[in-house]
């Protein structure tokens, strides 16, 4: 059965009746000890959460992580941010619900990524580092399992493809990093760019809307385990050198800049801080990104504080830079001829 409400729509005042996926219920207790639970739910197009202040412990059951269930109640706006106020909630069967409903993917062309990735892996001189590349991008079933691997359990490309869209989009940086900067190894930069978040595949477990650390993931963290699968995918390697290593390694262990940002180390390469500061950028302007597809007023506008970055953005929705660019498609060069419309970029 398809939904008809989706969460993006939602505004202060509907009325709900619809299908939902559970991301989590944490049970809790009220001042005066009556039990509660905080039930958020997601779809494709975002999350919401929301109090079951009645029958809490006998709705456990069926509100369960990765479960689906049917809500009623009413949206409310509190502290300025929507919630759920819940009145009723059923079990759904999984055969009731279209799972396109629910299925968090990248908006970009997934093949056309993929292309370009193998592209700039092969454009690496270095032919150790070109061989390690051929064994994450050109063999089954991890090739598969990266472009379809999520970049984070939330913040930024947590979706389907999102870890493809995210390195993908860092090597293109550091592709034109490397040219720019007097003595940066293109080849150790462009292959760190693109393994420096490798350790997500095994990291992050991702069901249709609902992305989880996996245990080794939660105990170990995606630095150390993408290190490792470096270093392991070395082995196979004939006369690769250690020390080409121990740099890759590098990058990949300190790309979160700092060790209270859950790098054990530092940058201290040329190559290692321009991965972490294009890491750090690439996150940041997806966030926005995510932001500004969810505005339906024109203008710019105050988004809602924003916990990760400390602090409150101004941006305007998509839609306007869309018209400005159909307008520029219809200037005339003064020949009789429709002038050239710059080619959107990334950033």
């Amino acid at each position: 059965m398809r939904k008809s409400q989706f969460i993006e729509q939602l505004k202060a005042g509907d009325r709900l009746d619809d299908f939902f996926l559970v991301k989590s219920a944490r049970m809790a207790e009220t001042r005066a000890g009556k039990p509660y639970m905080t039930l958020e739910v997601v779809d494709r197009t975002g999350e919401i959460s929301g109090p079951i202040w009645d029958r809490a412990e006998e709705l456990q059951g069926l509100c369960q992580g990765g479960l689906f269930v049917h809500l009623s109640g009413q949206v409310q706006s509190y502290r300025d941010k929507l919630q759920l106020k819940i009145d009723a909630v059923r079990g759904v069967d999984r055969s009731e619900i279209d799972p396109a409903d629910f299925t968090l993917v990248s908006d970009q062309d997934r093949t056309g990524m993929a292309e370009e990735l193998q592209l700039l892996a092969a454009s690496v001189k270095n032919p150790h580092l070109r061989k390690l590349l051929a064994f994450f991008f050109k063999r089954e079933p991890m090739w598969q399992r990266f472009q379809d691997a999520p970049a984070a359990k939330g913040i930024h490309h947590a979706y389907a493809g999102g870890l493809l869209e995210h390195s993908l989009s860092v090597a293109r940086t550091a592709d034109l990093m490397a040219a720019h900067y007097v003595g940066v190894d293109r080849s150790l930069l462009v292959t760190g760019a693109l393994l420096h978040d490798i350790g997500k595949v095994d990291e992050l477990e991702l069901e249709l809307a609902v992305i989880d650390y996996t245990a080794d993931g939660r105990l170990k963290g995606h630095l150390v385990m993408g290190s490792e699968m470096v270093a392991a995918a070395a082995t196979q390697i004939k006369d690769f050198p250690a020390e080409l290593l121990t740099q890759l390694q590098h990058l990949i262990l300190s790309h979160h800049g700092r060790q209270e940002f859950g790098s054990p180390t530092v940058p201290m390469t040329m190559e290692a801080f321009l991965l972490s500061c294009m890491d750090d950028l690439d996150a940041k302007m997806n966030l926005m990104e995510q932001l500004r597809k969810k505005m339906k007023t024109p203008g710019l506008q105050w988004t809602e504080y924003q916990r990760s970055l400390e602090r409150y953005l101004y941006l305007g929705p998509f839609e306007e830079e869309r018209s400005l660019r159909c307008a520029s498609e219809d200037l005339d060069d003064g020949q009789g001829q429709s002038a050239p419309v710059r080619q959107p970029t990334l950033f």
